[in-house]
């Protein structure tokens, strides 16, 4: 082969030849064909290389020949070649144009030479198809009465997307995209009345009169009543939040607090909730937890009797012990959700954009991309939220913005050559329940039906088509933690089935990462994700969140880590399995009073057994109220050693 733009070879004049001029700087893009006069070559601004045109019955091929069908290329059959193949393609002449259009330059991922044989034959008048076939060089001597050997050596390090030494080492930009008031708190701040009440906040009541706490009977479908000395689920009422003062009440049984048929009874029966099931919440000026609930009809909710709870008291109150109307609030202290539903339905359609166009644009910075490739990061997983395909409008309270910030993101990891994973942390109906899922309430309701599937596998459609072309793009996460057994695995594969399929269509090589269920086993999906090229295992290991660290001390959970993790890790990782990422963990724990060295320690047993991991890790978080839980400050304060 000759040097780039020179060419050789015997040129017949008058023939077209195409060369396939890449559209984006990636290698798994369509190529766009773009015509020359035979001999005219192709520019380096157009393919980083020259074109060599040689005819005759062999091949001076150095190294060996991967052959795939032509039927395989739109499904990226030649991403598993490697990296010492050349590829040869034969394609027949009435089929030049349909071919080029469709082919997909991913045969290696360092400088390696493309060559495309073209079949010269006649056009018949019907045009007949023939199946094309992609052969090895000795069978090219038996049908290759002409050949035209089109040889476009490409400069991959330009055009393809750059691999990133593996494994891995990420870091999450957690509370960034998606919501997680924990870590920014102050985001939360701004709320100006009933900041304590949103959605998913748990209530209880108990009557002042009676000294009993309501209760949906039976967990709901029937009455209200005032009869239980204590409070259990049955009298715990959840939070949907419609303005700053007005709520709609769940029951245990996913029914809504209301007024019944005849008026002034209240039931909890509708499952659709509406005018009459929207209460006002009315405060005690001097004890905001002795509140007064007024229903739709005007008039308060009061308990007659333990047994009959109405919506027919008129009028003002002293807020004496006396009134029936007269309820003490109780806030159930549950894990509160401090989520993306949360914060804009917390905001309101007002204020909320505003808010959020503010958190998006200062909480992950360029400079942010700066200090993680100057700190020996090379990538980041950033969580993203279902209603970022409807940007600019997505569905309320959500609000649009994000999708910008995404889009700085990828154009920041261009600059500083950090690569991209994309991690769907919320998904539509919530897949696990917790905040970060942008649930409203706690429920778990994704994967129960094909309609959450469908919406998400439309999200993913949406991610992959616009990032695709990008070179930052590592990988697209379908799903983060779905929860067992609210998902089932059944349920799981469905969604990993079409997801899987979806990113394909755009491209070949970004990995497709599939996080195990939470609860669940972890080599549930390692059958299931081997039969799929590029796949990736995503499992998230903490210290904490368990009973069986509490009163650890700083060597049982270095030990912990040096001997479970790395069993845990080793059993899920597998020569002919898919690849493994440690997608999340922290260099904290439940000990008390550990001195910076022991951080360092734990912290470094991490980096030594995460390591192992074939894919790689990725830490939570950069940035955290919470020291430890911020990269960004264990860096800079010496706890941790990249």
């Amino acid at each position: 082969m000759g040097e780039s733009g020179t060419s050789s070879g015997d040129d017949q004049a008058g023939s077209d030849v195409v060369c396939g001029g890449p559209r984006s700087s990636k290698a798994a893009d369509f190529v766009h064909p773009v015509y020359h006069r035979k001999g005219a070559g192709c520019t380096p601004k157009e393919l980083g290389g020259s074109i060599h045109l040689l005819a005759g019955d062999w091949l001076n091929v150095d190294g060996p020949l991967f052959a795939v069908d032509l039927h395989d290329l739109a499904l990226s059959a030649f991403v598993s070649a490697a990296h010492d193949l050349d590829l040869v393609v034969l394609v027949d002449g009435d089929r030049l144009t349909d071919f080029i259009s469709s082919l997909l330059l991913s045969a290696a991922q360092d400088s390696k030479p493309l060559y495309i044989l073209l079949h010269q034959k006649t056009l018949q008048a019907e045009r007949e198809r023939e199946r094309e076939r992609v052969v090895a060089v000795p069978h090219l001597l038996k049908w290759l009465p002409i050949l035209l050997v089109l040889s476009c050596h490409f400069s991959f390090s330009s055009a393809a997307r750059a691999t990133p030494s593996f494994p891995i080492k990420a870091v999450n930009l957690g509370g960034w995209l998606v919501t997680e008031g924990w870590i920014k708190p102050s985001l939360f701040d701004g709320i100006p009345i009933n900041n304590d009440l949103l959605d998913g906040t748990h209530l209880q009541f108990e009557s002042v009169t009676q000294q009993m706490y309501l209760s949906a009977e039976d967990g709901g479908g029937t009455i209200i009543v005032a009869n239980r000395t204590s409070a259990s689920g049955w009298e715990t009422f959840t939070l949907w939040r419609i303005t700053e003062s007005t709520f709609q009440f769940k029951v245990f049984d996913k029914q809504f607090v209301g007024l019944s048929s005849q008026g002034d009874g209240v039931v909890a029966v509708s499952t659709d909730p509406g005018q009459s099931e929207t209460l006002e919440i009315v405060r005690n000026n001097d004890d905001p937890n002795r509140v007064r609930i007024k229903a739709p009809n005007g008039f308060f909710i009061q308990a007659k009797t333990d047994v009959l709870v109405t919506a027919d008291y008129p009028g003002s109150t002293s807020w004496g012990d006396d009134d029936p109307s007269v309820f003490r609030m109780t806030i159930v202290a549950t894990p509160k959700l401090q989520g993306e539903y949360q914060v804009t339905n917390g905001y309101g359609p007002e204020k909320a954009p505003q808010v959020m166009k503010e958190h998006w644009s200062s909480f992950i910075v360029e400079d942010d991309f700066s200090f993680i490739s100057q700190n020996g990061l090379n990538a980041v997983r950033i969580p993203v939220g279902w209603w970022i395909a409807s940007d600019p409008n997505p569905p309320k309270p959500f609000v649009g913005g994000s999708l910008q910030a995404l889009d700085n993101a990828f154009a920041w990891a261009g600059k500083y050559n950090i690569k991209v994973i994309v991690d769907l942390h919320a998904a539509p109906g919530s897949q696990n329940g917790d905040a970060h899922s942008g649930t409203r309430d706690g429920s778990q309701e994704w994967g129960q039906n094909d309609s959450y599937i469908d919406q998400t596998v439309a999200v993913i459609d949406f991610l992959t088509a616009r990032y695709a072309k990008d070179s930052s793009l590592l990988a697209i996460e379908l799903i983060n933690e779905p929860r067992a057994p609210g998902v089932t695995l059944d349920s799981l594969k469905k969604y990993y089935q079409a997801g899987y399929n979806t990113v394909r269509k755009y491209t070949s090589d970004a990995y497709v990462i599939m996080s195990n269920r939470l609860s669940a086993d972890p080599t549930e999906l390692l059958g299931f994700a081997s039969g799929f090229q590029g796949s990736v295992i995503d499992v998230h290991y903490y210290n904490l969140f368990s009973n069986q660290f509490n009163g650890s001390t700083v060597q049982q959970n270095i030990d912990y880590i040096n001997n479970n993790r790395a069993k845990d890790l080793a059993t899920i990782t597998r020569s002919n399995g898919p690849l493994t990422f440690v997608g999340e963990w922290v260099a904290e724990w439940e000990v008390k009073g550990a001195t910076k060295e022991d951080y360092q320690r734990f912290a470094q047993a991490q980096l030594n057994v995460y390591g192992q991991a074939t894919f790689g890790w990725a830490y939570w978080t950069l940035k955290n109220v919470e020291d430890h839980w911020s990269l960004e400050w264990m860096i800079k304060n010496g706890s941790i050693t990249l």
